[in-house]
């Protein structure tokens, strides 16, 4: 098994949580975390009896990294690692380290509220800051509180503001790993261009193919619309360099994930949304081609209803982005804008709950009488 950044850690990791009940950790992009942590966890028997469950943000991620585990482990997937997001589940009688998406956990959280059987959480990628996920720390926390003093948080990311969550989970220590174990060269635009996103990204991708492009490529992308736009202006070069071209986004089928995601011979040019961005490591990735772009879900007061729109990302999330490129080789970043637009981008996303109606998630408690 190939060592990670993160094994260093592991013991002290596992020593700390015998010590606390909780944690914070902070390891950079391609430090392993995702896939190496929580097996830990399971194997020194931190949680009991019981299961280790894994909060990931996306269906993607909870199944590769489920995928991942048992691979390494030299399982079957569904026997002791699992997964289970909406509509689909692969786990059986003998799982005991489970991968959920958010919404997932919370549902379970609610229809019983007091989960016995799990005796660690771990909530991964959590800068992302969804509601669901605030959601879900917030009861798992107040159900350490009072029901479950002996079930074990750990909090995880590569760009969290790390105080504040552990002053929330009762002053608990934190713990920082070294980060991806291959350089990213980054490259900014000189100056802004007005072209369509899509003849950029064949631009970029005709360079990278110029200056002898010897891997994939991951282009991101803010939606499956910009997706098609940009494999129509690909194309051609694809044909001819011999490339695949493959898009990658959560409304596809899960067989079409798949095929962008494995190792292929071929080499490919994988066009994503914001799926790719965490808790992924897509073996054979050697450039990223960032848009800086990304669809953000937010409120609009004066409809009442949940909108989509297109808007520029934090410098947490294109740190995000470049580490794909530096898993297992050294690697390149091309970033379709300047460096002083980078620069005058937000540290980090406001989180969810301060952009979303809270009518919905304050009625699901109400209902689960977790609200006085």
């Amino acid at each position: 098994m190939q060592a990670l950044p993160i094994d260093s850690i592991l013991p002290e990791i596992v020593a700390s949580l015998r010590r606390s009940p909780n944690l914070v950790i902070e390891a950079p992009p391609g430090a392993g975390k995702t896939t190496r942590v929580p097996p830990a966890l399971l194997d020194a028997g931190l949680a009991g009896e019981g299961e280790v469950w894994v909060l990931e943000p996306r269906r993607l991620a909870a199944r590769l990294s489920a995928r991942r585990v048992a691979e390494e482990r030299c399982e079957r997937l569904g026997e002791t690692i699992g997964y289970q997001v909406r509509f689909e589940e692969m786990a059986g009688p003998r799982t005991r380290l489970r991968f959920l998406t958010e919404g997932v956990l919370t549902r379970r959280l609610l229809s019983d509220p007091k989960i016995k059987n799990v005796g660690v959480v771990v909530l991964d990628e959590f800068h992302e800051r969804h509601l669901q996920a605030d959601m879900a720390l917030a009861l798992l926390r107040r159900l350490q509180q009072t029901a479950r003093p002996d079930l074990r948080l750990v909090v995880m990311s590569a760009t969290l503001e790390a105080a504040p969550i552990a002053r929330f989970l009762g002053d608990c220590p934190t713990l920082c790993a070294e980060g991806r174990r291959f350089e990213v060269e980054t490259e900014h635009l000189a100056r802004p261009d007005d072209r369509p996103l899509a003849e950029q990204v064949a631009a970029a991708v005709r360079r990278l193919l110029a200056e002898g492009l010897d891997g994939d490529v991951l282009v991101f992308l803010p939606g499956a619309s910009e997706i098609r736009r940009a494999q129509a202006a690909c194309a051609g070069l694809a044909s001819q360099a011999g490339l695949l071209l493959l898009p990658l986004h959560g409304e596809l089928p899960a067989a079409e994930q798949d095929t962008a995601v494995r190792p292929s011979e071929q080499r490919k040019i994988i066009l994503s949304t914001n799926v790719a961005e965490t808790s992924v490591t897509i073996d054979g990735v050697v450039a990223v081609i960032d848009s800086g772009l990304a669809r953000i879900a937010s409120h609009s007061p004066w409809s009442g209803l949940p909108q989509l729109n297109v808007a520029r990302i934090s410098r947490a999330s294109a740190a995000q982005r470049t580490g794909r490129a530096g898993r297992t080789r050294p690697g390149r970043c091309l970033r379709l804008y300047t460096t002083q637009d980078f620069a005058a981008r937000p540290e980090h996303e406001a989180p969810e709950i301060q952009r979303l109606d809270l009518a919905e998630p304050a009625l699901e408690l109400h209902a689960a009488a977790l609200v006085i």
